[in-house]
Parts: C-alpha cells; structure tokens; sequence
C-alpha cells in the first residue's frame, strides 16, 4: 500500500495527515512528527510506500478549523480493528459538534451500557484523529479524561464547537 502524509498548521498546532491512495485517513494527530503518526498504525497495517503530498484530508481540517465544523464529516477514514471497534468508531462520528458524551453514555449508544472501559479503549485506539471524533467523550464527571494528542488540544476542539455549534 502506498500513502500521501500532509503535515498542515491549525490553531492547535502543526497536525499530520496519512492517506492511503484512495484518500481515506489512516492516522493522524497533532505532531509534525510522521514517525509519530505512522506509529498509530500496527505494523502489519503500515503503508510500504510513503511520500509527502497534498491530501483531501487536509482540505477538511483546515474548513474545520475555518468554523465548518462538519467539514471532517465527509471525509473516509480507514480503521483496522474488531467488529466491536469497528462499530465504536462509527458511533464516534455519529456525535454532534458541541453535544460530547460521557464514555457510559459512549457504552450505552453501542447497546453495551456496561462496557464503559471497552468504550475508553475504542477512543485510545483510534487512529485517525479529528475525522473520527474521539475528542467528544467525557468523563462521566464532565473532565476530560485522556486524549492521544494532550488535554490542551482536546480542551481546545471542544471549546471551539461548543462556542460554533451555539450560534
């Protein structure tokens, strides 16, 4: 598999993008640092071939980060995973801007109330950031609880689409 890796500037930093060649997300995050990204990816599911270029991706982060909140909604993502996984990174993209959940609310969207801790292993597990919206599940206490790419940049997406979403 070959991929495009794209490294753009956002209010929250630098934030890198890899892409497989038909331009679904694999990874991404807040680092300039493309060893850093490509690590979110298990070996087996690395790209062979990587290159710097322009992505698709990019063109949503940056309408995101404009004040389109939904700009990330279109975009493809491609996770590798467990049919449970699976299913817990579709339900992440199911949560609207501004209305984040607590991860037992998380559990309980995927019809396991009781699985509050495989809720919280879903989001440590995904890869592509932003697109998948892992950033919108709380603790049940409201606090942030964890995030890949530090609190500071969870604190901020969070904030911009609750001050966007209530206009």
């Amino acid at each position: 598999m070959t991929a495009l890796i794209q490294t753009i500037d956002t209010a929250d930093g630098a934030f890198t993008m890899l892409v497989d060649e038909d331009q679904r997300v694999l990874a991404s995050g807040w680092t300039p640092d493309h060893a850093e990204i490509i690590a979110r990816l298990a070996a087996k599911n690395r790209p062979t071939e990587i290159r710097e270029g322009e992505t698709q991706a990019a063109s949503a982060a940056r309408a995101y980060y404009a004040g389109d909140l939904t700009a990330i909604d279109s975009v493809a993502v491609r996770q590798f995973g467990t049919e449970l996984q699976q299913a817990g990174w579709d339900g992440l993209r199911r949560i609207a801007p501004g209305q984040p959940l607590s991860y037992a609310e998380f559990a309980a969207e995927l019809g396991s109330p009781s699985a509050v801790r495989a809720a919280a292993s879903i989001c440590a597990r995904n890869a592509p950031a932003l697109f998948v919206p892992c950033h919108r599940v709380l603790r049940s206490d409201g606090s942030l609880g964890g995030f890949a790419w530090g609190l500071p940049v969870k604190e901020s997406l969070l904030a911009r689409e609750r001050a966007l979403s209530f206009r």
